[in-house]
């Protein structure tokens, strides 16, 4: 892909339209940024070279329009000295020259021409560039923020789930406790409970020996008779 080219499709490029459609948005915003300054290299480097091209091609029509004078004042002297003929090859030699540092002028202002044309390029793509590096700025600061909310957010989600496996502990102990008291409380209800039915059978056992008593009183009665 020509300089030209690759110029054109990074200043008619869409930087938000591209991003948007990337899986990788910075990834690929580096990747632009290369290309931009890589491109940026080169078209200053070609503009160095027909700059110096250009100061080349000026000297050059400066020694021609320097002949072309040189060869214009030997024509006003072979006049001088009535050599025509000398005069006629001099005023041949002015037009040669006089004709090459029009060409040559001719070339400095393509050169000049080219040389705007890439100080504008350069200029465009310097905008383009620094566009490119304030977007991404913005994205590596929108990734460090997204990085720092979701490390807050987890440190947040961490300090809510021990607080809350606290609060539960918490409750889970004072569950076990009131179990506690309610086994005491029952504990002590079944010692009561179980000193009356001891009491009862001590009752029956009582009854037992009483009717053994009347049992055998009521023997004796009756041997008596």
């Amino acid at each position: 892909m020509g300089i030209f080219t690759r110029f054109r499709d990074i200043v008619g490029s869409n930087i938000n339209a591209m991003l948007d459609k990337a899986e990788d948005p910075e990834k690929m915003l580096k990747l632009m940024i290369r290309e931009m300054e890589d491109t940026l290299v080169e078209i200053k480097a070609s503009c160095a070279g027909v700059m110096a091209s250009g100061k080349k091609i000026e000297r050059e029509m400066e020694g021609a329009e320097s002949r072309a004078g040189y060869w214009e004042e030997k024509a006003a002297l072979a006049v001088k000295k009535g050599r025509d003929d000398l005069a006629r090859e001099a005023l041949i030699e002015k037009r040669r020259f006089k004709e090459k540092a029009e060409a040559l002028q001719r070339e400095l202002r393509e050169h000049h021409a080219l040389v705007n044309q890439y100080q504008e390029e350069i200029a465009q793509l310097d905008d383009k560039l620094e566009a490119a590096r304030e977007k991404q700025r913005t994205l590596v600061q929108r990734h460090i923020h997204a990085q720092r909310k979701r490390q807050a957010e987890e440190e947040i989600r961490r300090a809510s789930q021990s607080e809350a496996m606290h609060r539960f502990e918490r409750y889970e102990n004072r569950i076990e406790r009131m179990e506690a008291e309610a086994d005491l409380v029952n504990f002590g209800r079944r010692s009561t409970l179980e000193e009356d039915i001891s009491s009862l059978e001590e009752d029956e056992e009582l009854q037992k020996e009483l009717e053994a008593l009347k049992a055998s009183s009521v023997k004796e009665d009756k041997k008596e008779a």
